[in-house]
């Protein structure tokens, strides 16, 4: 189900060679972490580290891209990121500003729609704009979605959806009954993204192994990698790198291996 790579982005060309461009994973999330460690290495603040991050997201997504995924999602901004110093929140809510003015036209280009997941009305007002204005500008784009887990917290996710199920009991439109799997599915944030809901690969970087509240109920039978490479670190190859491990995998949804 998951493994921990212990590799830089130096992996070998023959492992990048093997990947099987008919099996690219549609759905593919990453835990972008590691940005303080790869500043403080460097003698350098954190927020540094969080800019370098902007690089890799947008080599990362070029390359997702080209290589036929339907759906990256990255986990930016959590529930939890809250509790960070003040100073460091203020950075992380003016990134979208930069970042989306800057990239956009090249969006726009390569066909890709920018989509959100997370509770983005309680974000300041001009992160909202931001946001919102890459939204529309890449509306029409039927590319790979660019999907931003923005204030985003899987808990939080699921007792809303549950809050929004329990009310449609209560008015009647709704019978316990026909709550199950399909309904679940639907009435999650990831219903933007249908029919690529839950993603086909997670992968986290930085060597921390842990799912930190992220799309806890679509990532049931997700395969895992952990990369040790830091965030800023992570290169297209090491993208590569971890589709090849993914590809590596029999995937038996609880059944048994096919002969």
């Amino acid at each position: 189900m998951f493994s921990r790579l212990n590799k830089n982005n130096g992996s070998s060309q023959n492992e990048n060679d093997k990947i099987d461009l008919e099996r690219i994973p549609t759905h593919i999330a990453i835990i972008m972490d590691g940005n303080g460690r790869w500043a403080q290495k460097r003698h350098l603040p954190r927020i540094a580290g969080h800019k370098a991050a902007l690089e890799t997201v947008k080599e990362v997504t070029r390359e997702a891209s080209s290589l036929g995924v339907k759906v990256l999602t990255l986990y930016t901004f959590s529930t939890e990121n809250w509790k960070r110093p003040q100073k460091e929140v203020d950075f992380l809510m003016g990134l979208p500003i930069t970042f989306f003015d800057t990239f956009v036209p090249e969006l726009v280009e390569k066909n890709i729609r920018v989509n959100t997941i997370g509770y983005i009305d309680e974000l300041p007002a001009k992160t909202q704009a931001a946001v919102g204005r890459a939204v529309e500008k890449t509306a029409q784009n039927d590319g790979m979605v660019l999907n931003f887990a923005i204030n985003y917290g899987g808990r939080a996710e699921i007792t809303t959806m549950v809050k929004k199920i329990a009310q449609q009991v209560k008015d009647g439109q709704l019978a316990v009954d026909e709550i199950n799997d399909e309904k679940i599915t639907e009435t999650l944030m990831t219903s933007s993204v249908a029919p690529y809901n839950d993603p086909e690969l997670l992968i986290r970087t930085s060597g921390e192994i842990r799912l930190s509240n992220f799309l806890l109920w679509q990532l049931a039978y997700s395969e895992f990698v952990f990369s040790d490479v830091l965030w800023p670190d992570y290169t297209a190859k090491s993208l590569r790198t971890d589709i090849h491990e993914y590809q590596s995998r029999n995937r038996r949804f609880g059944g048994l291996k096919k002969e």
